[in-house]
């Protein structure tokens, strides 16, 4: 047993884990902040009363929600960094790590859009009726009176995107990006010895990034909520 865990703590002092797993942590921050831009447009597109708007918004979301994830990753690699030649950074790790936050902002924008829309059918038409009434056109009501009653109920949604989200960036692995799931592989690779604990490590530091993020959101969701 001793020998066990002393191979066991070998692996921290050869493999960078906690580097690893910050890395996920990076592409989370990131790729959570150009979803929900993206998701925020998207959502705006597909309750607009222009039905060209409603169209292009509701085949953005169809196409990349049933698309997979690492297909996007794939395309933008193979696709359009090393077919196309397009290069985001200079530094040859960061230009992959960018390509990434793309794919995982596009690929989860459409969620964010969807949970948006949810928290809009939650607000009582009267409440857009009144901003025609006093004058508010489209874009001023849905930023001053829709949107923020929305978003108060669509914590949850977004929450479950949000936790989505940081489990869904192992996958930045396709997009040769060294997260936590390529190091687990390159540990179990060299290091079957321990694969158990090698598995309980990775397995427990997700439950401790993404078990405050399901706490927090239920408390924002209960907190937050519209009062009818």
């Amino acid at each position: 047993m001793n020998d066990y865990l002393t191979d066991f703590a070998s692996l921290f002092a050869q493999y960078d884990v906690p580097g690893a797993f910050w890395v996920n942590l990076q592409l989370t921050f990131w790729a959570a902040i150009g979803s929900a831009v993206l998701g925020a447009l998207v959502a705006l597109m597909r309750i607009s009363p222009i039905a060209s708007l409603r169209l292009l918004g509701t085949t953005y979301v169809n196409l990349f929600r049933n698309t997979p994830l690492t297909i996007i990753l794939v395309f933008l690699v193979l696709g359009v960094w090393s077919q196309l030649g397009i290069n985001l950074s200079s530094d040859f790790n960061r230009n992959f790590f960018l390509y990434a936050v793309i794919g995982l902002s596009l690929y989860h924008a459409a969620f964010v859009c969807e949970a948006i829309r949810s928290g809009v059918n939650t607000v009582p038409a009267g409440q857009a009726e009144a901003a025609r009434a006093i004058g508010l056109s489209f874009l001023p009501a849905a930023r001053l009176i829709v949107f923020p009653q929305a978003l108060r109920g669509a914590i949850t949604p977004l929450g479950n995107t949000l936790i989505a989200l940081t489990k869904n960036t192992t996958v930045a692995a396709a997009a040769s990006v060294t997260e936590i799931s390529s190091l687990m592989k390159t540990m179990i690779e060299f290091r079957p010895d321990v694969i158990i604990a090698i598995f309980l490590v990775v397995a427990l530091g997700f439950v401790l990034i993404v078990v405050p993020v399901g706490l927090l959101t239920t408390w924002a969701s209960r907190k937050l909520a519209v009062k009818r």
